[in-house]
This record gives structure tokens, C-alpha cells and sequence, in this order.
């Protein structure tokens, strides 16, 4: 399923792109969002995880919640980490499932992807693998998945209802989708929803 974008809608993906791109390959960097170790450890990661866990994939940690911590995985699951980023909660997931499991890491950012495959090289990680792609056409075969973790990229992408339409896809007959996402608690003043940086804030 491909989702007709508006030009203002493709100008923010390619914004999104950019700024996730920028925080792949200078994570010490400045950026519109939260990205790093000490942001993940705020959220409740572990320090003692986050040793153990490859560098490339907690540097350039960008999400909004430990959701691959609090999901329900099961040994031997198959699970869509969709919106993957670096790697981070595909290979934590990794572990949970087991060998026997697989966790399928989806990103639309080759340079955050780049991060996410080097940390599962280093891990060793071959139940995880990781895969190109926008949320709203996934790679996959409909039924295929036992549990979805998306952290995160609901505010960042215009084509949500294609993304729910896919996750529905997707998902095998009583699967599960845990999601985190960032909720405004009232509308922002119209000169604040007028800037492209606010997606992120």
C-alpha cells in the first residue's frame, strides 16, 4: 500500500529523513530531539542493559519509551520493530524471544539502519535482521507477526491511517501492537503548529 502525499506532507518526510539521518551519523550532535544513552536511561532503560548493548545502537537512540522492555514478548515470537532506528529495542527484543524467535527492525533511514545492523553484527544477533521501508508498505507477508513495537513514529508520519491499515495486515490473529507515542495534553497556539521543528518538540 503506497499512500498519496501532499507536497507539504513529502516536505516533512524529507525533513523527518533528514533530521534522523543527522542524528545516525553525529549522535553527540545537537538536534530537535532527545537522542543517546542518557536519554535512554531517563526513560528506564538500565544502565546495566545499555552496557551490554551495542554502542552504535544506544548512541543513536531516538525514541520516546522503554516499550521494549514493558511489551509482552514471548520466547520464539516473531516481532516488527517498526520505525527501528538504531537497533536499540529491535535487539533487546532479540534477546527476549530467543533464538528460536525473530525480530524484523523496519526503517526508512538507511543511515540508522547502517547502526542497527552494525549492532547486530556485534551481538552476534542473528534472529535480528533489518529492512528498508516505509511504515505504510511493509516488506511482509499479511498474518506474519506475532507482536509489533512502534516507539514513536506516529507524530512523524502523515500517513498514519495507511500505517494502521498495515499493522493490521500484518499482525497474525490475536497479535499484539505496543505503541508509544508522544500526546499533547492541549492544542498548541497556531503560530507554534506553523514550524516544522515542533514535529519533534
Amino acid at each position: 500500500m503506497t499512500a498519496r502525499l501532499s507536497d507539504e506532507a513529502r516536505d516533512l518526510r524529507r525533513k523527518v529523513r533528514e533530521a534522523y539521518a543527522g542524528a545516525a551519523e553525529a549522535p553527540a550532535a545537537e538536534h530537535p530531539f532527545p537522542v543517546g544513552r542518557a536519554f535512554a536511561e531517563s526513560l528506564g532503560y538500565t544502565a546495566a542493559l545499555l552496557d551490554r548493548m551495542p554502542k552504535p545502537a544506544v548512541d543513536s537512540f531516538a525514541g520516546v519509551s522503554n516499550i521494549s522492555l514493558t511489551a509482552e514478548l514471548k520466547p520464539g515470537a516473531r516481532v516488527l520493530d517498526l520505525g527501528c532506528g538504531a537497533g536499540l529495542d529491535s535487539l533487546i527484543a532479540a534477546e527476549r524471544v530467543g533464538p528460536r524467535g525473530l525480530v524484523i527492525g523496519i526503517d526508512f533511514g538507511i543511515e540508522m539502519l547502517e547502526r542497527a545492523r552494525a549492532g547486530a553484527r556485534e551481538l552476534a544477533a542473528a534472529n535480528a535482521i533489518f529492512c528498508q521501508a516505509d511504515a505504510e508498505a511493509l516488506p511482509l507477508r499479511g498474518g506474519s507477526i506475532d507482536a509489533a513495537l512502534v516507539n514513536g513514529i506516529f507524530n512523524l508520519n502523515p500517513a498514519r491511517t495507511e500505517i494502521f491499515a498495515e499493522l493490521a495486515r500484518v499482525m497474525k490473529p490475536g497479535g499484539e501492537v505496543w505503541a508509544a507515542e508522544l500526546i499533547l495534553r492541549e492544542p498548541l497556539p497556531e503560530e507554534e503548529r506553523a514550524s516544522a521543528a515542533n514535529w519533534f518538540a
